[in-house]
């Protein structure tokens, strides 16, 4: 499967639509001064305006098939890669795709499923808890609200907005491990904190990048600006990245990311 698509039947389901509609509300209690970054307003629309020619239509790496698998998905991919998760929900998926049905599987049958997945049994206990919830407080469907989301057990502030996104088509930004490291390394908007850079990032992103921001930055960092070692001759952002680190002026060609040029990043963590 190529880095930037999931199955086809999951995109049937929940894709979202390609326009932004409208901004995140800021954070209560959110600073309003000037965001730190080292990018003037030119610099960033140019950022984004190559990864949108890289990346036309980015999708989520975790498969699902709809706004429930997704959900169950985001919440097993804590300190697992989404590869390993992929790996386990295809069988867990496949017998167990509402929340009626893993209910009825009943914890112990879901512990099997995903026991190759890290903290499985507290994961598992997780996914019934949430399955209940879902169907006692919300007639069995995912919930559209953050603050309806987070009350679900084992969805916390990230795992809300992925589903928001890529369920609801809502222009969320979850900050994950990789886009901690690009908003401090590329200092985008440095932060301390995931909430920090989230509100940082949505301040700094022009609100018609926004809706794919999320998947272009996690995307990048995962494949190219690594954690390890960034592989700076294959950045596209190269000639306007300030990261110290940084090993090379001269930006990647900027070409479509398709199947044939992901092959080798297949699996990567």
């Amino acid at each position: 499967m190529s880095p930037v698509t999931g199955p086809a039947d999951a995109d049937k389901a929940v894709k979202a639509p390609p326009k932004v509609k409208a901004r995140p509300a800021p954070r209560r209690g959110a600073a309003k001064t000037r965001v730190r970054t080292a990018y003037g307003r030119a610099e960033i629309e140019e950022i984004f305006r190559r990864f949108s020619i890289q990346r036309p239509e980015p999708k989520g790496e975790l498969e699902h098939v709809n706004p429930f698998t997704l959900v169950v998905a985001v919440a097993l991919s804590a300190q697992a890669t989404d590869v390993g998760v992929n790996k386990a929900t295809r069988a867990l998926f496949a017998v167990a795709d509402t929340p009626e049905k893993m209910l009825a599987l009943g914890e112990e049958k879901v512990r099997d499923y995903i026991k190759t997945i890290g903290l499985y049994r507290n994961k598992a206990k997780n996914v019934i808890a949430l399955s209940e919830m879902l169907v006692r407080d919300f007639g069995g469907e995912v919930p559209r609200t953050r603050e309806e989301l987070v009350r679900l057990p084992g969805v916390g502030r990230k795992t809300a907005n992925v589903v928001l996104s890529m369920a609801f088509g809502q222009p969320t930004l979850a900050v994950d491990t990789h886009i901690l490291r690009l908003a401090n390394r590329l200092k985008l908007a440095p932060g301390k904190t995931p909430d920090e850079v989230e509100e940082r990032l949505i301040r700094v992103i022009p609100d018609h990048y926004l809706f794919h921001a999320h998947h272009w930055l996690i995307l990048h960092g995962r494949y190219v600006c690594k954690a390890r070692r960034p592989e700076c001759e294959r950045c596209i952002i190269a000639d306007l990245c300030k990261a110290d680190e940084k090993s090379c002026d001269v930006p990647a060609p900027l070409v479509e990311w398709t199947g044939a040029n992901a092959a080798a990043d297949e699996g990567q963590p």
